[in-house]
């Protein structure tokens, strides 16, 4: 009965042009078909490195030359680095820097400082902080010197300075060695770096003094790898205020 009337409607409907905000309500369409209202965004600079930002502090009798790459490496990939001396009363150091960081001496600032060619890169933002650091590492290594003090906890536990060794050979002529008596059965005997020096003011003290601060660390952390301090007893070597906090005993 109704057959015929619906397809007559039907087909004057498909003629008739429909309009979509006439036939679907603006809140039921889906919400990609509505067009997103613009958002406006404020613009910042981007932050600046506490630290690679700070000026060098170079004390009187210490000197800081930038000697720029040489010509010769200009051919490949790579871009030359320029090269940083630094000289002191306790020796000479040499650094090389990246090309992207520049180190402003103008001496109407309060000291050298260092900059960046692109504040958005992230690498060059990573590496900011790390060269000052190092740098200011070098100044105070040649002006004061850098300075470890190892402390041996342990029943029988000390070390001592001997000018030869019979278990390893000199690096170099002249070098001391380390001998280390941390609970083995046989003798512990570590070369001591060039360019630093190692006394014992007590036998469970051992005192590492150089230039360069990471040659100096690195010597400390090789002697605390033979006996690390353990937290049951509370035995091995300490180095400079390194403390560890006590477990009870294991009870079966």
């Amino acid at each position: 009965m109704f057959g015929p009337a619906r397809r007559r409607c039907a087909q004057c409907a498909a003629r008739l042009p429909i309009k979509q905000s006439d036939s679907i309500p603006t809140f039921l369409l889906p919400a990609f078909a509505r067009s997103p209202a613009s958002r406006s965004f404020t613009t910042t600079s981007p932050w600046q490195s506490k630290i690679g930002s700070a000026p060098l502090s170079v004390p009187q009798g210490v000197t800081l030359n930038i000697i720029a790459p040489s010509t010769k490496g200009r051919g490949t990939r790579t871009q030359a680095m320029s090269t940083a001396q630094i000289k002191g009363p306790l020796g000479e150091l040499s650094m090389e820097i990246p090309p992207y960081i520049n180190i402003d001496q103008d001496p109407k600032l309060s000291g050298p400082t260092l900059t960046i060619q692109d504040p958005r890169d992230a690498k060059q933002k990573a590496m900011w902080g790390t060269t000052r650091a190092y740098l200011q590492n070098h100044i105070l290594g040649v002006s004061e010197g850098h300075s470890a003090i190892l402390r041996f906890v342990g029943v029988g536990f000390r070390a001592s300075v001997e000018d030869t060794a019979t278990t390893v050979e000199s690096e170099f002529p002249g070098q001391k060695f380390v001998n280390l008596k941390v609970g083995y059965s046989h003798p512990v005997e570590v070369g001591i770096p060039k360019g630093v020096t190692a006394s014992t003011p007590q036998p469970t003290r051992l005192l590492l003094e150089g230039p360069e601060k990471e040659v100096v660390m690195q010597f400390a952390a090789k002697i605390r790898m033979w006996r690390k301090p353990e937290p049951y007893k509370g035995k091995g070597i300490f180095v400079n205020g390194e403390t560890i906090k006590l477990k009870n005993k294991k009870i079966k």
